[in-house]
C-alpha cells in the first residue's frame, strides 16, 4: 500500500522470515559497559564510526553515516544516507531479530545513497550480533562488522528551551512529508512561552510542561493574508501545535507527537 504526500513516500512491505518479538519490556537507556541487555539500547541513536566487510574497510558515501535508532516500546529504525526504514526488533540471545513488516520512505536518491540504504537494510536482516561497550556498539555477521558509537557521545543535545526549532517534517499516520515553505517555519520555547513563525505570520502563545508532554494553548498571530503554499502551510502548522503532545528530542531533532501525527523540527542554534 502506498501513499504520496509532498516529496515523501511511504511503503509497507513484508520483509524476511522471522517475527521480532520486539523488545517489549525493554525500557530505559542505560548504557554499562559489556551490557547483554537489550533494555539498554532502549531510548538510544547509534551512528557508524567504521565498517569492515569481507575483511577490509568498506567507506561510505562522502558526507553519510549508518544510524540506528531504538526505540523504548521494542522498535528500531535505521539510515544509510537516503531513506528510514523501521520495524519491530527482538534483542534476545545477544541478535537483533528484526520483525516481518518494515515502514521505508521512498524518497529518489541519487549517487549511489538509495543502493547504500539497501546494503543497510541487508546487514541487518541477517540477525546481526550485537555488542554494546558503554557509548559503543558494535554489530557483526559472518562478513560484515559495523562500529557504532552513541550519537550523544559526539553530538550533545539541544536544550528545548532558547533553541530555535525549524520545521522539517509533517507526519499523519505513517506518511511523512516536507512541503515548499516548511524551512519558513520555526519556533523557539521559552519556560511558559513560545514564540515562532508559520512561515508567513509571527505567532506566540502559552505552553505547559509535564514529563515527555507540552501542551499548547491558543496561539495568537499576525493577521498578514496568505496564499497559495503559505497558506496551506500556516493552516498545517496551527492545527498541529494544539493541545497536548508527546516530545522527544533526538539528536538534533524535535519530534512533537498526537494520534494523528505530528511535526519533526530542526535545532538551528
Amino acid at each position: 500500500m502506498l501513499a504520496l504526500i509532498g516529496t515523501g513516500l511511504l511503503a509497507l512491505c513484508a520483509c524476511g522470515n522471522e517475527a521480532g518479538a520486539g523488545a517489549g519490556s525493554d525500557s530505559g537507556s542505560g548504557s554499562g559497559t559489556g551490557s547483554d541487555s537489550g533494555a539498554a539500547l532502549a531510548g538510544r541513536t547509534f551512528v557508524s564510526t567504521s565498517i569492515v566487510e569481507n575483511g577490509k574497510p568498506r567507506p561510505l558515501l562522502p558526507g553519510t553515516q549508518a544510524r540506528v535508532q531504538f526505540t523504548t516500546n521494542g522498535r528500531i529504525s535505521w539510515n544509510a544516507g537516503c531513506n528510514s526504514s523501521e520495524t519491530s526488533v527482538s534483542t534476545a540471545d545477544q541478535h537483533l531479530s528484526l520483525g516481518t513488516e518494515i515502514t521505508s520512505t521512498l524518497m529518489g536518491c541519487g549517487g549511489g545513497r538509495q543502493e547504500q540504504d539497501g546494503w543497510m537494510g541487508g546487514v541487518l536482516t541477517k540477525k546481526p550480533i550485537w555488542k554494546l561497550d558503554g557509548s559503543k556498539l558494535v554489530l557483526t555477521t559472518s562478513t560484515t562488522t559495523i562500529s557504532l558509537i552513541d550519537k550523544e557521545a559526539v553530538t550533545p543535545k539541544p536544550a528545548l528551551d532558547a533553541t530555535k526549532w525549524k520545521l522539517t517534517t509533517s507526519v499523519t499516520g505513517t506518511t511523512a512529508s516536507n512541503q515548499a515553505g516548511f524551512a519558513k517555519v520555526w519556533l523557539t520555547l521559552n519556560g511558559e512561552r513560545v514564540t515562532g513563525s508559520t512561515g508567513c505570520n509571527e505567532f506566540q502563545g502559552t505552553v505547559a510542561r509535564s514529563t515527555g508532554q507540552l501542551t499548547f494553548g491558543e496561539l495568537a498571530t499576525t493577521r498578514r493574508a496568505c496564499s497559495g503554499d503559505a497558506a496551506k502551510v500556516e493552516s498545517l502548522v496551527l492545527k498541529a501545535l494544539k493541545g497536548d503532545l508527546a516530545y522527544r528530542i533526538d539528536g538534533s531533532t524535535l519530534s512533537l507527537r498526537n494520534a494523528n501525527g505530528g511535526l519533526d523540527f530542526t535545532a538551528t542554534r
